[in-house]
């Protein structure tokens, strides 16, 4: 099954099973070691770093973003 099976699936469950499913997936990471929490962030900063140079995203300017998040917050 890959991943985006999986999230289709998990996506399907009810919200109860879906919070459940969660919470133990991230207790299941409380067990990683520093050096593997390091190199899934080095991982993710490489994903993030490969979408804005292939320019699957686009970058927004911090002020706007903060003022966005500032809106959402009212």
């Amino acid at each position: 099954m890959t991943l985006n099976e999986l999230r289709r699936e998990a996506l399907q469950l009810d919200p109860s099973t879906r919070a459940r499913l969660a919470r133990e997936l991230l207790e299941s990471l409380d067990d990683l070691t520093d050096a593997q929490v390091e190199q899934l962030w080095l991982h993710e900063a490489d994903q993030r770093h490969e979408q804005i140079v292939s320019g699957a995203v686009e970058t927004v300017p911090m002020e706007e973003a903060l003022s966005k998040a500032r809106a959402a917050r009212r």
